[in-house]
């Protein structure tokens, strides 16, 4: 039998990286792109934050959060993205759940995980310890007023693109960039040079220098 669509991804599994979150100084939730897997994406933990950090990655059902590009109409993407949101949340309830407070949770992805990630956090806002958009921006049309309810506190957000992606536009992501600013969000937005759509290493080093300042006395 299908999963019906309304929740296609809520009995997928979730990988699971580093230390056992009932002791984990942080919380680290990455969420992989269209065509990709979670075990892709955990593969950046290694690379990121330290044996005291747990790490989770959901995965989409059919390796696809949504059918259609972040830049369609919202209702396009609908029932999808209000399931793949969902899965989002409920990581973040199950680290809540453990004792971490928010400004112990940092949130990432790569692409469609990223438009994910962004959207989520900007649905939900609260003082994260980091909202790391590698490549993505915030979901909907052209001319979306972005304009969301709520306060980010002053927490971390990243958003990272190249001059050349073939997938994301450059003026999506200030337009996140932007929307975050109100938000109250402490944002860090850097455009890259010839690099197409991938991860580059200045964004690697960025994310692991914020998860290694993360829960420290």
């Amino acid at each position: 039998m299908s999963q019906p669509a309304s929740d296609i991804h809520a009995n997928q599994p979730v990988l699971t990286w580093g230390a056992p979150l009932e002791s984990a100084r942080a919380a680290l939730i990455l969420v992989h792109g269209r065509g990709a897997s979670a075990a892709d994406i955990l593969s950046l933990a290694g690379e990121v934050a330290g044996p005291d950090v747990a790490a989770f990655a959901p995965q989409a059902f059919g390796n696809t959060w949504y059918p259609h590009r972040f830049l369609a109409p919202i209702e396009a993407n609908e029932p999808y993205l209000t399931a793949a949101l969902a899965a989002v949340g409920r990581l973040v309830e199950r680290v809540g759940a453990a004792g971490l407070p928010m400004a112990q949770i940092v949130i990432a992805g790569f692409s469609q995980g990223a438009c994910l990630a962004l959207e989520y956090a900007a649905r939900n806002p609260a003082r994260y310890g980091g909202v790391i958009g590698l490549s993505g921006g915030l979901i909907g049309p052209e001319g979306s007023p972005f304009d969301y309810p709520g306060s980010m506190e002053g927490a971390p957000v990243f958003l990272g693109v190249a001059d050349n992606d073939f997938h994301i536009p450059v003026a999506r992501v200030q337009e996140s960039a932007a929307a975050f600013e109100r938000l109250g969000a402490k944002v860090t937005a850097r455009l890259y040079t010839g690099v197409g759509h991938t991860v580059v290493d200045d964004e690697i080093v960025y994310l692991r220098d914020l998860i290694a300042g993360i829960g420290r006395a």
